[in-house]
């Protein structure tokens, strides 16, 4: 196996349902709208990191891995699924980020925000994880779409401004007090607000773009 392989993925998600994901969306978009977009989403980053198989791809699942979302992800995606513990978002990924690292060297954490995800980020992610410590993906909105790490501390998910416009800032601040080197990829956008729909298209996503378009019950039937 070369060096770079020995990397796992590590995918958070919520199960898509109405009313309590891409709520930012609202109300220029409908509740079961913006549920169908977070569907497509992750639906589509599942696509990007289990294209080539070449790394170990992890899908952790809220409120549970049993919904009928994610199972139906498993059946299509060479994935694994595992539930989300513990008490606020950066716990919850301290927990998972542990758990990779007991089966692999490295690992990648991503959301399923970031469409313009694509292999050669993680190609690059897996290769600098060899000589840094860590690597960040900044977002445009201030907070990040990718984490590599090689170890993990606490303080990078303890007391974070989650969901604000802060989170990268604090972040670097605690990489640097932890005397860690990392390196920063592009920075990238996320689909959270709904002009942000319309980038989509600009981007050639349509068919993403179109999901907030799709009868509920049409989509019911076309996702996973």
């Amino acid at each position: 196996m070369n060096a770079h392989d020995d990397m796992r993925i590590v995918v958070f998600a919520k199960a898509p349902h109405p009313g309590k994901v891409k709520t930012r969306l609202m109300p220029a978009f409908s509740a079961s709208a913006a549920a169908q977009l977070h569907a497509a989403l992750v639906i589509h980053t599942l696509q990007t990191l289990t294209t080539n198989h070449r790394w170990p791809v992890e899908l952790w699942c809220s409120p549970s891995d049993r919904h009928d979302f994610f199972q139906r992800c498993a059946q299509r995606f060479p994935i694994t699924l595992h539930t989300q513990h513990g008490e606020g978002l950066g716990a919850r990924m301290r927990v998972a980020a542990e758990a990779a690292l007991q089966r692999s060297a490295h690992l990648m954490l991503v959301g399923t925000d970031c469409p313009t995800l694509c292999a050669d980020d993680i190609t690059l992610c897996a290769a600098s994880l060899h000589d840094h410590d860590a690597v960040l993906g900044p977002a445009e909105d201030g907070g990040y779409w990718l984490l590599g790490l090689q170890r993990v501390d606490e303080q990078l998910f303890h007391d974070i401004p989650w969901g604000s416009g802060r989170v990268l800032a604090h972040t670097r601040t605690r990489l640097q007090e932890l005397g860690w080197r990392w390196r920063e990829l592009n920075a990238r956008w996320d689909v959270d607000r709904p002009e942000d729909v319309a980038r989509l298209r600009d981007a050639g996503l349509v068919l993403l773009a179109q999901a907030v378009e799709i009868p509920h019950s049409q989509a019911a039937q076309m996702t996973p």
